[in-house]
């Protein structure tokens, strides 16, 4: 408990560190008005003529208030005849223009609303003196809508330490003993995005399951019924959101419960339904309750009247209608075109007219969702009304495919996004749990809001859980873009979010583990992930992998050890749970490509890697039950989803492993019982394999140079007996450990020995030093009593030795195994447009951390800028210094990893130059110009990669020093990776590691 209390008390301030304007406090101060304590609670008066929405919200503030301090608030209504003699602290909440209360303050000078007044959703907080007879003080939360009043009230419970996430993901509330209100005035603007929200989707089987694990079904389907729903409303409004596409793949929102409806509109939520469902009808309802067949063509009288009923339905409520049409079942239709399209759209608006019978239905709000074919419609030269918001989506891999052109900027009905955190379709379902980079978020999101898709941001959340930080980032950027304009705010952003969720004293740790989670989760997604992903055997790249993940769920534990037991589930949720989940997926893949390898080489170890496999998936399962019955199931079935074994785009229909080797444990291999192998080679000696020429006594590892890393040899028991070893070099050449015993079976059947050299020794220029490998333990086949092989000698490892130097002047990146390889933010110069290097033209460079899948990513900003040449000498440009010591390279490959991206604007399409020292610049355009659909046919691998790459070839004349000029020519191509081939680099998923700097 007094962990707990110490938490607690670390927590006082983190909370204000959120808010725009911290309006709480927890210790009184001057001026500060107690809102309540243990003893006390407020009352809550909302006037009688009130939304029945804001009534609601004042609801839930009362419950919050006993949530922090144990003593629940009381709503009461207020009336002409009110009046009140109670010492009790009084909260005022109510609508301009709506709540006579306000009205009332308002005619009498007690609150100025000129700020507010006509805002969409903006609201102002404020302590009144004297609002009303027998009330000393209050707090008067002031909305110019509905909306904008629920905000209020709920960015009080948010401040006194209530989380959006409290039912949703079980945080916490934070105890205090008192809570004060500052003696200030809080004025919140409307926010950046009109519509912001979420969509369900995807939601078989785990959301489904889940459902029908708690609510009783439908007439047709799962009960996707309004009590469900109340608890996504809630926590929409308390993430300042407010709109939703309802669950579609087996379920109908109007029909499932005829009180959703009308819910929603009680609590403020404006319905939608998905790019798929014109009309305010659910997909389903289209086979189910339409005369005759989904078809415009065939069926144009029974698809209008169908259409109309749909609006007749919504009339009563607020609503976001979705325009046009797609074929049945989210599919394209062979009938329909952008003539037949627009014939379509002109029909609804008449429809629109009729229904609520006015001639201008420019005030309703309408989209139109350019999602796949549908956005070929439109670049067809689709002619469009422009109060219609034209939605435009990304390719359901979180890479926007259009942005708002210049001349389209001032439609009326402006322009949105659709965006994905979860996706059923090519290359790969993803939909298990959440994969997505949170800085890749950041350069989509900020790139629409600077481009004016400023209307309506809709995001896929799939089953909802576990999809809680990308759906919060995802929500902040909509409702505050421009305090998240800078790439670093990402990690100030979660380190909020964590210190709103568990308290300051664990935020910056966490926020790391959350960032460190998000790149690695999204370098591949984990349904394309497999034993084949990263190389077993170049640059320890697969180990290193496995390391971070395991490095990753340490640091988690950690934390969640500490925690009192009242924040463990929602850790475990929200935390815990996704790096432990994406461990043990790695530690699969990674063991069953080692235990693929160590099969064919004869290791004795392969039998135990094979178990250690096993175990994984029992963990696997494990793990997933853990989820289900904590909190006594309450998310029992939310973790079903399949995610082991895909072999194509849909999902496995039950989780299976890759295949695993076995070896024969109680006879010795053909070869002897001593097997060795190196750094780089799948090769073995002795014997005989494909990888090394026949009988070959020789391995031969990387080239080793002052610049480069160490290498490493690895000894393996084939045998069924104990094995000794020793190794011999010459002087310069260090082995550790240099003997050792190898077991037949246990933990040590398998020892890894390092090489190093020691430089000031070693011979000058290129050489060739051997390692000897000799052992007094017989190694042969057992025969007839003997061994008749007596002592084995094992063959000889070749070790290339390249004494390098470079110039003492010289500061850059150095050759080492014919490679440079570049991580882009440590660039030797960032030449701005004005010269000056800072970045500080009307175009730069800026780092993004934690961008891209090894360390960061350099994009040029703002999103506006205007494209820039290479050959112009105002355009800003990065250089990096380079030294090489192969001689004669005319051929070197430059390949550039980029993230992925669509070319947003088509007069615009993405290119980049780059050039070795005074060579003309070569410009690259990475990604293909597409008729928005079909997508271009590098997009499979651009996707499933999570990189783009492009390669160049460049002479670099003589060796020596060198410089590597790189222009990225259009806002939105940004680069992760440079790597420079002098002949050197192995094959990998991430590319080599970063060269040596000096």
């Amino acid at each position: 408990m007094a962990a707990l209390i110490v938490l607690f008390a670390v927590l006082c301030s983190c909370w204000q560190v959120y808010a725009q304007q911290p309006l709480i406090t927890f210790n009184q101060s001057a001026g500060a008005l107690l809102l309540a304590d243990g003893s006390t609670a407020p009352t809550i008066l909302v006037s009688n003529d009130e939304w029945a929405g804001v009534r609601r919200a004042a609801e839930d503030f009362a419950q919050d208030v006993g949530r922090v301090t144990g003593v629940n608030g009381t709503v009461t209504s207020f009336n002409s005849s009110f009046a009140t003699s109670s010492s009790s602290p009084v909260v005022i909440a109510g609508t301009v223009g709506k709540s006579s209360l306000i009205s009332q303050l308002v005619q009498q000078g007690k609150i100025n609303v000129d700020a507010t007044r006509g805002q969409w959703e903006a609201y102002q907080i404020q302590v009144v003196t004297s609002p009303i007879k027998g009330v000393q003080s209050a707090v008067v939360i002031a909305g110019a809508d509905k909306r904008g009043t629920i905000y209020g009230i709920y960015d009080l419970s948010e401040q006194m330490g209530v989380s959006p996430w409290y039912w949703w993901a079980d945080v916490a509330a934070m105890p205090q003993h008192s809570v004060y209100i500052m003696n200030t005035t809080k004025i919140q603007p409307s926010p950046s995005v009109r519509y912001r929200g979420f969509f369900l989707n995807d939601e078989q089987p785990a959301l489904t399951n889940w459902i029908n694990t708690r609510y009783a079904p439908g007439k047709y389907g799962p009960g996707f019924n309004h009590l469900f729903y109340s608890t996504v409303f809630e926590l929409l409004l308390r993430l300042r959101a407010n709109y939703l596409w309802p669950a579609q793949w087996g379920s109908m929102f109007d029909v499932d419960d005829p009180l959703n409806p009308a819910t929603a509109d009680e609590y403020g939520i404006v319905m939608g339904t998905s790019h798929t469902e014109p009309m305010m009808r659910a997909t389903n309802e289209q086979s189910k309750f339409m005369n005759g067949t989904w078809a415009w063509a065939t069926n144009r009288a029974n698809v209008t009247e169908f259409m109309r009923q749909g609006a007749e339905r919504a009339k009563p409520y607020e609503s976001l209608y979705t325009m046009g049409m797609r074929g049945l079942g989210d599919v394209a239709s062979p009938t329909l075109n952008s003539s037949s399209l627009e014939t379509i759209v002109n029909v609804q608006q008449g429809l629109l007219r009729e229904v609520y019978n006015i001639s201008n239905v420019s005030a309703i709000p309408q989209m139109w969702c350019l999602y796949k074919e549908v956005g070929g419609y439109f670049a067809d030269g689709m002619d469009v009304p422009e109060d219609i918001t034209l939605l435009w989506s990304d390719d359901n891999w979180a890479n926007m495919q259009r942005l708002p052109l210049s001349n389209e900027t001032g439609r009326s009905g402006g322009a949105g996004i659709y965006y994905h955190a979860d996706y059923v379709g090519d290359p790969r379902d993803y939909k298990w749990i959440d994969t997505n980079s949170l800085q890749k978020y950041w350069s989509e999101l900020q790139q629409a809001y600077d481009r004016q898709a400023r209307t309506i941001w809709i995001l896929n959340v799939g089953d909802l859980k576990p999809m809680e930080v990308p759906i919060g980032y995802f929500l902040s950027a909509a409702y505050d873009a421009p305090s998240l304009a800078s790439p670093n705010s990402t990690y100030t952003w979660l380190s909020q979010w964590v210190a709103r969720q568990f308290g300051s004293e664990i935020a910056d740790t966490t926020a790391t583990i959350l960032l460190n989670y998000s790149m690695y989760a999204a370098r591949r997604k984990y349904e394309l992930v497999d034993p084949t992903t990263y190389s077993i055997i170049n640059y320890n790249e697969a180990g290193n992998v496995l390391q971070q993940w395991t490095d990753l769920v340490n640091a988690a534990s950690k934390i969640y050890n500490q925690l009192d037991t009242s924040l463990q589930p929602s850790y475990f949720e929200l935390v815990l749970h996704k790096c432990m989940a994406g461990y043990i997926v790695y530690s699969i893949h990674v063991n069953a490509a080692r235990n693929n390898l160590y099969e064919e080489q004869g290791r004795s170890s392969t039998n135990a890697l094979a178990q250690t496999v096993l175990n994984n998936f029992a963990q696997d399962h494990a793990l997933t039950q853990r989820y289900h019955q904590q909190l006594n199931g309450k998310w029992n079935h939310m973790m079903d989803q399949t995610h082991l074994g895909y072999y194509y785009w849909q999902q496995p229909m039950r989780n299976s492993l890759p295949p695993l080797g076995y070896v024969q444990q109680q006879e010795i291999a053909a070869s002897g019982q001593l097997g060795v192998t190196c750094d780089g080679n799948n090769g073995t000696v002795p014997g005989d394999d494909v990888y090394h020429t026949l009988s070959s006594n020789v391995l031969t590892l990387p080239p080793m140079d002052p610049y480069g890393p160490s290498r490493w040899i690895e000894l393996f028991s084939r045998g069924t007996d104990a094995v000794n070893f020793k190794v011999s070099s010459e002087p310069h050449i260090t082995v550790t450990p240099s003997s050792g015993v190898l077991q037949a079976n246990g933990n040590s059947t398998d020892i890894r020995l390092t090489v190093s050299v020691d430089w000031t020794h070693a011979p000058n220029g290129s050489t060739i030093s051997t390692i000897n490998i000799t052992t007094t333990t017989p190694t042969g086949k057992y025969l007839n009593g003997t061994y008749p092989y007596g002592n084995f000698n094992m063959p000889q490892l070749s070790v290339p030795v390249n004494k390098t130097s470079v110039p003492t002047s010289f500061h850059g990146f150095v050759e080492s195994d014919r490679t440079i390889s570049i991580e882009p933010e440590h660039f030797s110069a960032n030449v701005s447009a004005n010269g000056n290097g800072n970045g500080t033209g009307s175009a730069y460079y800026q780092v993004i951390p934690s961008y891209g899948r090894t360390l960061s990513g350099v994009g040029l900003l703002p999103f506006t800028a205007p494209s820039q040449h290479a050959t112009t000498s105002t355009s800003p440009k990065l250089v990096y210094n380079f030294y090489t010591f192969t001689p004669n390279v005319t051929n070197a490959n430059l390949t550039l990893y980029a993230g992925t991206a669509m070319n947003t604007d088509p007069s615009r399409p993405l290119k980049y130059a780059v050039s070795i020292d005074d060579a003309a610049p070569k410009t690259i355009q990475p990604n293909p110009l597409t008729h928005l659909w079909p997508l271009p046919d590098m997009w499979d691998g651009m996707v499933a990669n999570a990189a783009m790459t492009n390669t160049t070839t460049h002479d670099l004349g003589k060796p020596g020093a060198h410089t590597l000029n790189l222009w990225l020519l259009e806002p939105g191509l940004i680069v992760q990776k440079l790597v420079l081939d002098l002949g050197g680099v192995r094959e990998s998923y991430l590319g080599p590691p970063e060269s040596r700097i000096v």
